[in-house]
């Protein structure tokens, strides 16, 4: 099977615009004063919606006219995500010029064939990584190994759509390509792309760190109405030959979504 390589890159979408410009999907926009949760289709105001800051611990929730403070400090490029009941996982990589800005955000709603395969911020590798290691600042949780696996259910009706597995945000990569886009400060070494499997059959490498990642899913490997399988299994430092040295990575919002 022919492999598709991932190019894509930081989907920070930052745009500054007038009053009562449309949100981008998947992205920032600066509009108005204070920040503010909207659907990203009617633009309508979303109340409850949760902003979280993985890295801090730090959660907060959008008011009846869709509006949030982020009442704490931002730094470096750090993951923020957002979720509310019947919209798609939503997340997007901020730093502290990004925060210090109004943002709207657009938040999609989920399909009836949207699958979340994991919502939590997700950290493969073997936590022995280099200060200068893309975003290593942001890291927060232990390894839970070099790899990530999970089952999930197709319907026969996901057949008739093209299917994606969608990654919210994905930090740490140490890509030549990485390196290149000055994505991280490493001078003398660089790792393999992490790959992604599904049902046995690799369909991806990711070579940057980015926001809203796409991988389209084969329609002859799915397999309607049984279990399916996602791994996504991190690269390794190409110059380290005394052992394995797994690149790590911190990954959140999993979904399998139906589009073009």
């Amino acid at each position: 099977m022919k492999r598709i390589l991932i190019l894509i890159g930081m989907l920070i979408f930052t745009q500054i615009s007038h009053a009562g410009a449309a949100p981008l999907t998947g992205g920032v926009s600066e509009v108005g004063l204070g920040n503010k949760v909207v659907d990203a289709k009617t633009n309508a105001p979303i109340s409850g919606a949760q902003i979280a800051i993985p890295k801090q611990g730090y959660k907060t929730y959008s008011d009846t006219n869709g509006n949030f403070n982020l009442n704490t400090e931002i730094t470096d490029d750090t993951i923020m995500s957002v979720s509310k009941e019947g919209y798609r996982p939503f997340s997007i990589t901020i730093d502290k010029n990004i925060a210090a800005r109004p943002m709207v955000l657009g938040i999609q709603k989920s399909d009836t064939m949207d699958v979340v395969i994991d919502s939590d911020m997700l950290h493969l590798g073997d936590d022995n990584f280099s200060k200068d290691s893309a975003n290593s600042g942001d890291f927060k949780l232990k390894s839970t190994g070099p790899a990530y696996r999970k089952t999930f259910m197709m319907t026969a009706n996901t057949l008739a759509y093209n299917n994606f597995l969608v990654i919210g945000s994905i930090i740490g990569i140490d890509t030549k390509m990485a390196r290149q886009m000055r994505q991280n400060q490493i001078r003398n070494s660089y790792a393999s792309p992490p790959e992604v499997y599904f049902n046995g059959r690799k369909i991806a490498e990711i070579q940057l760190n980015g926001d809203n990642q796409r991988i389209k899913l084969p329609r002859a490997l799915i397999r309607p109405d049984q279990l399916n399988e996602i791994i996504i299994q991190t690269g390794v430092n190409l110059f380290q030959r005394a052992y394995i040295d797994y690149d790590d990575i911190e990954l959140i919002n999993l979904s399998i979504q139906t589009g073009n």
